[in-house]
């Protein structure tokens, strides 16, 4: 294998820090919060005690001011544990903090930022719609400016769908027309809080898989949003279509991120089997077959996690563009799914029985084409990259 060149000591004492906390944090509750639909509030808690949220969220905000590094490592070891459904612990960090981060003002990052490092407020963002998922300028929400005798107002109107950490959400980044008339032009970034009159929250949705992530539908009838509750202010009103084109490549790069390592985990698991496992008298590892399933297995995850490392090395110099970002997560969500598929088959039976983790990985593999984009429309900004747009 080629040595990795990414992490320095530091990094791997951390990594081997957030290891042993999912083993005691995680691992014994795991089951009871997939059968349940959502992680335990009393996790968040803990990983805001043990500064695990947000942590490349600068100190005076609450956070460790630490390098994204660290974050990938966590992004890793979730992977590596097969719980991918803590994906809303890093999306809460790295995703909503972010927005308020970039481009919040100044007393919205004061305000909202260290409570989402303590874990006193969970964060979300809720972008897709029933009638819209990748194609964000089609998004249909309202936030329209209205004034009455106690000021200026957004009065929000729509429905989300989808939603990572929408049940549990305290704060929520609702992308939504400020300007209707105006497309894509006119979509602004709205600061939505538990308990403004209005927002309430749907049923826990059923999933295929990341069963103990708690995805919600979200409906916002005529909320009044103060003005100040616009992200980054009235500068930044229109500007949302912006803000999210311009944070994609860090998103895409993380569902790249735990598609490899997913990927990696699930050979290990597979290796470790079929040496034990043995048909006709002999192990399932001594036939050829799986000896070469296996070796192009793994040749492929190892191509893949070089590539990711470099785009991150690329992302930590701003210098990642929004193609390369795209052909990450198409190609290793493809490639995540593809050694899923191949590994439970190894497995036989025991591969379709849910108290095996690959059985687990299999199912919270399938969204990572569709989400952040799906991988069809990965293919399309690829392609426009060569000057081959569609007519």
């Amino acid at each position: 294998m080629i040595a990795r060149t990414l992490f320095d000591s530091d990094h791997e004492a951390f990594r081997d820090s957030f290891a042993r906390f999912l083993q005691k944090e995680v691992a014994p509750f795991y089951e009871q919060w997939e059968d349940q639909g959502y992680v335990d509030r009393e996790l968040w808690r803990k990983a805001g005690e043990n500064g695990f949220l947000c942590m490349s969220i600068p100190e005076e905000y609450g956070g460790a001011g630490a390098d994204k590094l660290y974050s990938v490592v966590q992004m890793e070891e979730i992977a590596n544990a097969g719980f991918a459904g803590l994906i809303g612990l890093t999306l809460h960090s790295e995703i909503v903090a972010k927005y308020i981060l970039n481009y919040g003002t100044e007393e919205q990052k004061l305000n909202y930022l260290p409570k989402m490092a303590s874990a006193e407020m969970v964060g979300a963002i809720a972008m897709s719609e029933p009638g819209a998922g990748s194609d964000l300028q089609g998004i249909k929400a309202t936030a329209v400016r209205q004034s009455d005798a106690a000021g200026d107002f957004y009065l929000l109107n729509g429905s989300k769908t989808f939603i990572t950490n929408g049940w549990h959400a305290d704060i929520v980044v609702v992308v939504a027309k400020t300007n209707p008339a105006a497309g894509a032009k006119g979509t602004s970034l709205l600061l939505v809080e538990r308990g403004m009159a209005g927002f309430e929250k749907g049923k826990r949705l059923k999933k295929l898989g990341m069963k103990a992530q708690d995805t919600s539908e979200l409906f916002f009838n005529n909320v009044r949003v103060p003005l100040d509750n616009l992200l980054g202010g009235q500068p930044q009103e229109n500007q949302g279509f912006i803000c999210l084109m311009q944070e994609l490549q860090w998103e895409r790069m993380q569902l790249a991120i735990s598609a490899v390592a997913a990927a990696q985990a699930a050979i290990d698991w597979t290796v470790d089997y079929v040496k034990e496992r043995k048909v006709f008298g002999q192990a399932v590892s001594t036939y050829q077959n799986t000896r070469y399933t296996l070796a192009e297995l793994q040749t492929e995850a190892q191509i893949a996690r070089v590539f990711v490392d470099k785009c991150i090395e690329e992302l930590m110099l701003n210098k990642l563009d929004v193609a390369t970002a795209s052909m990450a997560k198409y190609w290793c969500s493809d490639l995540q799914c593809k050694v899923m598929d191949e590994c439970v088959q190894l497995f036989g039976g025991y591969g379709y029985m849910w108290e095996y983790p690959i059985t687990r990985a299999y199912a919270d593999a399938r969204p990572q084409r569709i989400y952040g984009g799906t991988n069809e429309i990965m293919k399309e900004l690829i392609s426009r990259s060569m000057g081959l747009a569609a007519k």
